[in-house]
């Protein structure tokens, strides 16, 4: 896979390629354009991906260490069964994409844009959402225990299937305004608010 994309590199674009069970290391993949190009059970390892973009785009259970991804941009792509726990995903945009059983802890995805999104029992425990954006997006058995969503724009989300015990929001849990959660998610908030809940 190195060969591969040593030489997108250098065209600025890697198209229709099928890659598996293959591994990269520290290469500068930033600003590097993916179309319909999968790649199956392929680990990388502290690769530079900013600023990059994939279209049509699938990554089956392949894992990321320690790989950056801020200023990415993903359309109508796939996640299945992938781990990139702690990966930096700042200001990347993410449009119609599906997320499927992928471990997604401990990332940054500040200023991140999520549109019309489908995401599927998949671990975004304590990453970080401040100033991001949803719309139009479909959650389901989605965990975020212990996510940051200070600041960020939740209107109009259902969030009702999805664990949102220990989440951070501001004072007055404005960013749930106009959010959709399930009943026995309002002690979640209540304990934000100061709110003693007495069952």
């Amino acid at each position: 896979m190195t060969d591969i994309l040593t030489a997108a590199r250098e065209e600025g674009v890697l198209t229709g390629q099928h890659l598996e069970h293959s591994r990269a290391e520290d290469l500068d993949l930033s600003e590097l354009t993916f179309q319909k190009t999968t790649f199956h059970k392929c680990i990388f390892t502290d690769c530079d991906f900013s600023s990059a973009a994939f279209y049509g785009c699938k990554f089956a259970d392949c894992a990321f260490q320690f790989c950056r991804f801020p200023g990415s941009y993903w359309k109508a792509s796939q996640l299945t069964g992938s781990k990139c726990d702690g990966s930096d995903f700042r200001r990347s945009r993410f449009k119609e994409c599906v997320i499927s059983g992928a471990l997604l802890r401990y990332i940054n995805f500040t200023s991140s844009v999520w549109e019309r999104d489908e995401i599927t029992e998949s671990d975004f425990a304590e990453s970080t959402f401040q100033e991001a954006r949803f719309t139009k997006m479909q959650l389901t058995k989605v965990d975020f225990t212990g996510a940051d969503f200070f600041k960020s724009e939740l209107k109009g989300i259902d969030l009702s299937d999805c664990v949102l015990d220990k989440i951070i929001l501001s004072e007055t849990c404005r960013e749930l305004r106009g959010a959709k959660i399930h009943s026995t998610q309002a002690a979640v908030v209540a304990a934000i608010l100061g709110i003693e809940v007495i069952t």
